[in-house]
């Protein structure tokens, strides 16, 4: 399957929404949260459509990674429940990792449920490892997030 990927604006807030109010029924952001991170530099946000289909958001990824801090953080990933699966989760995680190290991160955290074991070995597959536990962090559920961390390798010059 083929994915397109752009830069989201305020435009997409209400196909956001609708996506983070379906997968994230308990603990979905608020409208007013979301669109402050739209709009807020420090953050990128990414949209995924079907080629064919680029009204229909599939899917959605955000970073929060402010320059010359060297550290960034996923903030949320949502992926439509019929296009899980397919490879649309590990593309958003990716294409959020270059624009981390492009702002000059040189490692990034993220949160995940710890109930959603195939986000966590999507994550560890990606080279991110466990590093704590926050307690009843997912509310109103109280359900715990485990917090991960990758470390960015730097690019190593070889001879041409």
């Amino acid at each position: 399957m083929s994915w397109q990927l752009r830069r989201a604006t305020a435009g997409d807030l209400d196909a956001i929404m609708h996506l983070e109010t379906s997968v994230f029924a308990n603990d979905a952001w608020s409208r007013e949260s979301m669109r402050g991170e739209l709009s807020n530099p420090q953050c990128h946000y990414l949209v995924a459509f079907r080629p064919q289909t680029p009204e229909a958001v599939e899917g959605y990824a955000g970073l929060f990674a402010p320059k010359g801090t060297h550290q960034g953080d996923v903030q949320t990933i949502a992926v439509a429940e019929s296009s899980r699966r397919a490879g649309l989760g590990r593309l958003l995680v990716q294409t959020l990792l270059v624009e981390a190290h492009d702002r000059g991160a040189r490692e990034v955290f993220l949160e995940v449920r710890a109930d959603n074991p195939g986000a966590q070995s999507l994550y560890e597959s990606l080279g991110f490892k466990e590093i704590a536990v926050r307690v009843a962090y997912y509310q109103p559920d109280g359900m715990d997030a485990v917090v991960m961390r990758l470390v960015i390798e730097q690019p190593k010059a070889a001879p041409a």
